[in-house]
């Protein structure tokens, strides 16, 4: 992942000063067209790209993957394998490339590390009292610490919805600056759960909360509550990212992460991000996928593309 840090810009001091000041800020972004946003999405969503193009598509959304288990029965031979899948997704095939990050429950941490080495694949940690975000301040600094300490190089925390939905949203941008501060040199991705969001300016106005907060990524999801990544979820997140920088002059990250699993889904938000922010987060440092069986349907279209003929969903292994 890049080494470059967004840092917080000191031209949003005054706004993030009193609740009532950001709230003012929130609530003067532009509004999303609900039905432009949509229509904007489904058109991008019937792009097609060319043989050569699908292949290389293929290898980066491979190397985007954070390839997930958030499971509560999660067992250390279950994260080992998953890591070994991580650095060779296919063992028959050298070329293929590894996966971006393994994201696992932060006990877990200390498996993917022992399997993973000097590999080049990351470890993200969810913390934060995930997937409900729900606990004292206290716990989940000491969640993310812990996480961080037993070697994890990224931090997927989650937003209080609460506080959010009830406009506190100096409560929420503390907490995130704050768990931002004790990731260290950790990456800090900030899940808004916009399936509880309810609308696509509040997904706007988390977007721009998080940024100005110091977050690294900004992700739509858990997986633990439907619906979880859109296409026009992640329009109005990328039209963020893409506006920031153009005021800022700081990069951060998209991550949609919960429901998609085939190929053709993650060929689609390439698409987007291509047209939407440009070629610069064509690249696993500013764009992630989180997914379980999204991996398996990429393995199995690449094989097709260099074979000539599928393999069986049973040919690459289970996550």
């Amino acid at each position: 992942m890049s080494t470059s840090s967004p840092v917080l810009d000191s031209s949003f001091d005054d706004v993030t000063r009193t609740d009532a000041s950001l709230r003012r800020f929130l609530h003067g972004l532009p509004g999303v067209d609900q039905v432009g946003a949509e229509a904007r999405a489904a058109g991008l969503g019937t792009r097609s790209i060319k043989t050569s193009a699908k292949a290389y598509a293929i290898d980066l959304a491979i190397r985007m993957v954070d390839l997930t288990t958030l499971e509560g029965q999660d067992t250390p031979g279950k994260v080992r394998a998953l890591a070994s899948k991580a650095m060779r997704p296919d063992p028959a095939d050298p070329s293929c490339p590894q996966v971006a990050a393994v994201c696992v429950y932060p006990d877990m941490v200390p498996v993917a590390r022992e399997t993973l080495g000097d590999s080049g694949v990351h470890i993200a940690a969810v913390a934060t009292a995930f997937p409900s975000g729900r606990a004292a301040m206290d716990i989940k600094l000491a969640d993310t610490k812990d996480a961080v300490d037993a070697g994890a190089h990224e931090i997927d925390m989650v937003i209080d919805r609460g506080a959010f939905l009830a406009g506190r949203y100096l409560q929420v941008f503390e907490e995130i600056a704050q768990v931002r501060e004790a990731c260290g040199d950790a990456h800090l991705k900030v899940i808004f759960e916009t399936g509880e969001l309810q609308t696509y300016d509040n997904v706007r106005r988390a977007s721009w909360l998080a940024m100005m907060a110091g977050a690294h990524f900004i992700k739509t999801s858990t997986g633990k509550v439907q619906p979880a990544a859109t296409l026009p979820v992640t329009l109005v997140m990328l039209e963020a990212v893409r506006d920031f920088r153009d005021q800022t002059g700081q990069m951060v990250g998209v991550k949609p992460a919960g429901g998609i699993r085939t190929s053709k889904d993650a060929i689609k938000y390439l698409v987007m991000v291509n047209e939407v922010t440009g070629p610069d987060w064509l690249d696993p440092d500013w764009f992630r996928f989180g997914a379980s069986t999204l991996l398996n349907d990429l393995l199995m279209q690449r094989t097709k593309m260099t074979t000539g003929r599928y393999s069986g969903p049973d040919y690459f292994t289970l996550d």
